[in-house]
């Protein structure tokens, strides 16, 4: 995948915006030090390229008694492209697998699941395994979120 070329302004506009996507157009354009209407109009190109994929709400996970993250390590002996394509559906079912990543080295995918507490993943582990065969689940509990949603470094 070939990486779009930004300058400066378009690189501040998306720093500013992955620290809060609530800010107004003009108070968007003030902190990066555009006119209303270049800010405008580079905002909208980086739509049209499909760098900026939307625009989202964080949420205190805590707060709504999300307090368990669980990362699912999973291996297959199944790689058939049907195989995957019934694996992301299934996977894709369950809401609460929130990042769902093909991997490298000793597993095959990592998921990763928020979720109330041990007996509500028990239930979604129940979820996961129903309909797919997997040769190994491994889980790793969170016990502490030292830094969540960071913004991407650029």
């Amino acid at each position: 995948m070939k990486a779009e070329k930004l300058d400066q302004f378009d690189l501040r506009i998306l720093r500013t915006l992955q620290r809060d996507a609530s800010l107004s157009q003009r108070d968007l354009a003030d902190r990066v030090g555009l006119s209303q209407n270049a800010c405008w109009r580079r905002l909208r190109a980086l739509e049209e390229k499909g760098v900026i994929l939307g625009r989202t709400l964080q949420v205190d996970r805590n707060k709504l008694g999300l307090g368990l993250v669980v990362f699912v390590m999973v291996k297959t002996r199944h790689h058939s492209a049907s195989w995957l394509q019934t694996f992301r559906q299934h996977v894709s079912t369950i809401p609460e697998v929130v990042d769902f990543f093909r991997i490298g080295g000793d597993y095959d995918y990592m998921l990763r699941i928020v979720t109330t507490d041990m007996a509500s993943y028990d239930t979604v582990y129940q979820r996961l395994i129903q309909k797919v065969e997997l040769d190994t689940v491994t889980s790793y509990f969170a016990m502490e979120a030292i830094e969540e949603r960071r913004p991407l470094p650029i």
